[in-house]
């Protein structure tokens, strides 16, 4: 099988899948709301007789088989939106109000659905068996990732590897990117409330100021990440909720704390999430205030296994071209896509959708793509696949602990 048999069937289904990803963004739903995105996914895949089940609620998933036996791979996409206020002026912006797809789910579902319609033409040129699935919620904890795991479906055979594909303004379309190794970040949350006496600005003497004390907190532990974290680790600590309900001439009894802490490393995640809840003990009582501290443990970090990464790189030179391979840098977002990859060999990979009028960052209220992108994404999602599941040289999955 040649690239340009894949390029040109993915030319061929350019339009209609065009018309998939605005039709899904134009209707976006949050996070175990996806119920009509999932009936959409549903009616394409019966109209192009592409068997599928439900899973998770809301999300979809199936099987294609190749002509032989081979290797067994997962093609993941996710398929929530973000409440967002959409403020582009396209005739496929939003309809629902205060629900946005700005973290391209939208294209990532596209992506995949013209990935498996070309999958499915060419099924006597490969050997092995896809899998794909439609994920709920990547958006919000504990993640959609963990209602798959759960389910068993991955249980009996286990995948040889997982895949996905998301979207990258900071890359042209037309270019993707990867990188070896430890990707993006764990994604952990923390709710500090500091409970002090309040009472009257002008007499602080009489009171025990939370709002002092938080800002200690907020201060002081930053220590964590300077002084206690490796320097070779990459690690931060944000905060970005103080919420102290008082005015100029009155201190708050309470102040709320919120914020997120993100490591590259899943050894000193716990180590620093110990230190946390340690350390704001201690300010907190020995400035004669109480502390509720709730830690809620977010997402892992996210590590793309060396050797298929090489691998799928190798092939995706092999698609586009050695000038449209980039090296991703270490990014401290989140995804929950690491959570298959902690279990099976797994690569998240990158699809340059800037250019032109389409640079603003996922998560930003203006984001929209170069839809040149959806051509690019599934032909190479295809490729790899594909590919990866007929090719001697992927690696296989490491033994079981």
């Amino acid at each position: 099988m040649k690239p340009d048999t894949i390029k040109s069937l993915a030319t061929q289904l350019s339009d209609e899948i065009i018309t998939i990803r605005r039709t899904i963004h134009a209707n976006p739903e949050l996070s175990f709301q996806e119920f009509e995105t999932a009936g959409f996914i549903e009616r394409i895949l019966d109209g192009w007789g592409i068997s599928h089940e439900r899973i998770a609620n809301t999300g979809i998933t199936g099987v294609i088989e190749g002509s032989e036996s081979g290797k067994y791979l997962v093609l993941r996409a996710d398929i929530d939106a973000l409440p967002i206020v959409e403020t582009n002026t396209c005739d496929y912006r939003s309809k629902n109000a205060g629900v946005m797809h700005a973290c391209g789910h939208d294209v990532h579902t596209a992506s995949l659905l013209g990935a498996i319609k070309i999958i499915s033409s060419l099924r006597n040129d490969w050997n092995g068996r896809i899998r794909f699935i439609f994920q709920p919620a990547e958006e919000v904890l504990p993640g959609g990732a963990q209602k798959i795991l759960e389910s068993g479906l991955l249980d009996h055979p286990e995948p040889d590897f997982i895949i996905a594909q998301h979207v990258y303004p900071e890359l042209p379309a037309g270019m993707f990117g990867f990188r070896e190794g430890p990707y993006m970040a764990s994604t952990d949350e923390i709710y500090l409330d500091v409970k002090g006496i309040g009472g009257h600005s002008a007499l602080p003497h009489k009171l025990i100021d939370p709002v002092l004390i938080a800002s200690h907190l907020v201060v002081s532990l930053q220590q964590i990440v300077s002084r206690s974290i490796p320097a070779d680790i990459p690690a931060v600590l944000s905060f970005g909720k103080f919420d102290a309900p008082g005015s100029t001439n009155v201190i708050p009894p309470t102040v709320k704390l919120e914020g997120t802490f993100r490591i590259m490393d899943e050894q000193w995640r716990q180590i620093a999430l110990d230190e946390i809840q340690k350390m704001a003990s201690g300010i907190v009582s020995s400035m004669g205030a109480t502390l509720d501290c709730r830690l809620v443990p977010g997402y892992p970090s996210l590590k793309n296994d060396p050797e298929l990464t090489r691998v799928l790189k190798n092939l995706a030179v092999s698609y586009a071209g050695p000038d449209q391979i980039a090296t991703l840098p270490l990014r401290m977002t989140g995804e929950d896509f690491s959570r298959y990859a902690q279990r099976f060999p797994a690569v998240f990979y990158r699809l340059g959708t800037g250019g032109g009028n389409f640079n603003n960052p996922v998560h930003h209220p203006e984001f929209d793509i170069n839809e040149s992108a959806l051509t690019h994404g599934m032909g190479m999602m295809a490729w790899l696949a594909m590919q990866a599941c007929s090719c001697p040289e992927v690696p296989p999955p490491a033994p079981s602990l």
